[in-house]
């Protein structure tokens, strides 16, 4: 029996899947505007592992993780380097591939891209305005979270206590501070694609829910992240998901703990954003992710000097056991 700790029930449950042919399992992948830092080989890593648990389990696993390859940060990066938005994804795809190979990362069954699946967001948000859960604003379309009864339910508060997270703009022409745009109308030099509400681009949560129910259905059964993208980005995946479609989004959510930094939070305001390339030029790959995978997934996890020289001796440890087990 395989059980799974799923973080929207709170508790871990014996996993039931809801096709007995195949399990689908969704993993929320980077926005590609720059190379990959820890906290993306943290949650790659984890996930490969679990991924490769339920395989070994017997099951038949389709695993999917994207590339958010259009929204803000994509769209500045590519303005400050003077290029197109896709030729930054195209530049950083790459080195996203190069290092998780490194890192013993098993190749996605289907790696999707946003910008590929603009006719799927499209039906979504028709789907949503049949449903008179979206309204326009000057600036675009926004989905209204009184339209789902539920919303909350992932991160566990209630709608008047949530505090406003990353990419949740505040906007006082909102219906309510924690609306979140779905399309977003077309602004000078950026990429745009035509729309009943008029040119523009998606939103980033309904690119998630758009490429996972076009590739996997409208109901799977592992959707998984980091822990910060438990709100606001989960919340409203699972909210315009399942108005749209009537039905539970997904069965299990999984989401991997934080990185630190020499015992604080990785961040770029704090200038301890650590680069996955940075770390392989100075520690085997093997290492990496021996020191990745040290703690519970879903614990936070230290990257300091000390520690990373532990996971170098242990790790010969193993090997030195495991040659002379052999003799």
């Amino acid at each position: 029996m395989l059980k799974v700790y799923s973080t929207l029930s709170r508790q871990k449950e014996e996993f039931k899947p809801l096709n007995a042919k195949e399990v689908t399992f969704y993993l929320c992948g980077p926005t590609v505007y720059d190379s990959a830092h820890l906290g993306h080989g943290r949650s790659a890593t984890a996930f490969d592992v679990i991924r490769r648990y339920i395989m070994y389990k017997g099951f038949n696993l389709k695993y999917v993780s994207n590339y958010t390859d259009i929204d803000d940060k994509m769209i500045n990066r590519a303005n400050e380097e003077g290029i197109s938005v896709k030729e930054l994804s195209e530049k950083v795809i790459p080195k996203y591939v190069k290092d998780y190979t490194e890192l013993g990362i098993m190749e996605p069954d289907v790696k999707p891209k946003a910008t590929d699946y603009i006719e799927h967001i499209i039906e979504i948000i028709k789907k949503l305005d049949e449903k008179n859960a979206i309204y326009e604003l000057e600036d675009g379309v926004y989905f209204d979270i009184t339209k789902f009864e539920e919303y909350g339910k992932l991160s566990g508060q209630k709608i008047d206590e949530l505090q406003m997270g990353a990419r949740v703009a505040v906007n006082e022409a909102k219906r309510n501070p924690q609306d979140f745009a779905i399309w977003k109308l077309e602004k000078p030099g950026e990429p745009s694609w035509d729309s009943p509400w008029g040119k523009g681009r998606p939103g980033w949560h309904i690119e998630c829910s758009a490429m996972c129910v076009a590739i996997l259905g409208e109901s799977i059964d592992f959707h998984a992240g980091g822990a910060d993208l438990t709100f606001p980005h989960h919340e409203c995946e699972i909210a315009q998901s399942e108005t749209a479609h009537g039905r539970q989004f997904a069965k299990y959510w999984l989401h991997n703990g934080f990185i630190n930094i020499n015992e604080e939070k990785m961040s770029k305001s704090l200038g301890n954003f650590t680069m996955i390339k940075e770390v392989l030029a100075k520690y085997p790959a093997e290492a990496i992710r021996f020191f990745l995978l040290s703690k519970h997934y879903r614990s936070p996890i230290d990257y300091n000097e000390d520690s990373m020289k532990e996971v170098v001796i242990s790790l010969d440890r193993v090997y030195t056991f495991l040659e002379r087990a052999e003799k």
